[in-house]
């Protein structure tokens, strides 16, 4: 249903700060391991990314407000929501300098530092969410921090890739980030990873010839925020030792994996609806899943807003709105993580919620050439693999 107006201009205002407890994850486990003695903290990332969120958003529910229309400017304009974004980014930094030496030193086995790799893993792909509110916005600063908070993963052809080919092409089969009907996590990973990396370098490519500029430009988006990261695991490498590497390489992996992994559940079968010239309709609520899980959209700034994202993608996180319009997700991101990793649970749960979003239309939804070829033989229920 659609959340009711806030009595305030943002009852939630003083709940941001909470979304840096995701960064601070990085610092946590040597201190948590250090006063308990329990090494699972190492772990401390997955456990609370995939552990705890999940079971407060079932806790705590729903959020249930939007904010009000005569608030709009208010909230776009309080710097305090974008501190909030601001400061991920030392926490970020700190936490990985820190693993670095944790990683060098013979303290921890190899298991532990396997450990501390994933919990910086999921950090840095937060990171990335970080990097996506920030490089949505007009202003200078804004855009380079978005490069900085992508460093850590090296994954900095997103810069270019989400603000003009995903938000161009989201909800299309010519999308890579947008999974299609009965198309598994494991298919759509590289096929997202490919596409999205060769989709970027096309797009750079054609706006520096267009400037007149080359590839190798200093203005070159893509060399820009790729410099960052050989920069910062060139330093980590030269402070610590190049026995690092693996684990930095482990961790930036793993970030990049969490951010396709969210980018399958966030269109899942979903498809534009066509003009008759033949080209697609523009993005509406009704092509993006949400989610209103108060717990998850504090620590992702509210990420699971997606429809009204993708509806009006110069809004900042603050202001999204949750509408009937937009096809609910059952559960919060962290919980659909976890849904999306196992197939057969997938598409139980989530196929016929795509064909009810289309009336139990399946020409409507997004599928493979290969898919939609088959369709006489298609029941109403999960698509046949």
């Amino acid at each position: 249903m659609v959340g009711k107006s806030a009595g305030s201009a943002d009852p939630k205002r003083h709940l941001w700060i909470l979304g840096l407890i995701a960064p601070a994850c990085a610092l946590l486990p040597s201190q948590l391991v250090l006063h308990t003695g329990l090494e699972v903290f190492w772990w401390l990332g997955p456990i609370v990314v995939l552990v705890i969120i999940p079971l407060l958003d079932v806790l705590v529910g729903d959020d249930g407000t939007n904010p009000r229309d005569e608030d709009y400017e208010t909230l776009s304009n309080d710097r305090f929501y974008r501190w909030c974004t601001y400061l991920f980014l030392p926490f970020q930094l700190i936490g990985l300098t820190l693993a670095g030496y944790l990683w060098a030193g013979s303290e921890l086995s190899v298991l532990d530092k396997i450990g501390l790799a994933t919990t910086l893993g999921l950090v840095s792909g937060i990171g990335i969410n970080a990097a996506h509110e920030l490089g949505h916005r007009v202003e200078h600063l804004e855009r380079w921090l978005a490069k900085v908070a992508l460093a850590q993963s090296g994954y900095g052809h997103f810069f270019v890739e989400h603000n003009r080919g995903h938000h161009a092409r989201v909800a299309t089969p010519e999308d890579p980030a947008s999974a299609r009907l009965g198309e598994s996590l494991w298919t759509f990973l590289p096929r997202s990873v490919v596409g999205g990396f060769r989709s970027a370098i096309t797009l750079e490519r054609e706006r520096l010839q267009r400037a007149g500029r080359g590839w190798w430009s200093p203005r070159n988006h893509i060399l820009q925020a790729w410099s960052m990261t050989v920069a910062l695991f060139g330093a980590l490498m030269l402070v610590f030792g190049w026995e690092i590497l693996p684990y930095l390489l482990l961790q930036a992996a793993l970030g990049a994996g969490l951010l396709e992994t969210v980018n399958y559940i966030e269109h899942y079968g979903l498809l534009r609806e066509r003009r008759p010239n033949g080209r697609y309709r523009r993005c509406t609520p009704r092509d993006s899943w949400n989610s209103d899980r108060l717990v998850t959209n504090i620590f992702l700034f509210h990420l699971q807003r997606h429809s009204d994202h993708h509806a009006n993608p110069g809004r900042r996180y603050q202001t999204l709105r949750s509408s009937d319009e937009a096809p609910q997700l059952p559960a919060g991101y962290a919980a659909m993580v976890v849904l999306a990793v196992v197939p057969p649970v997938w598409r139980r749960v989530m196929d016929k919620r795509v064909l009810a979003h289309y009336d139990g239309d399946i020409t409507r939804a997004n599928l493979s050439p290969g898919r939609r070829r088959r369709l006489p033989a298609v029941a109403q229920g999960p698509v046949a693999a």
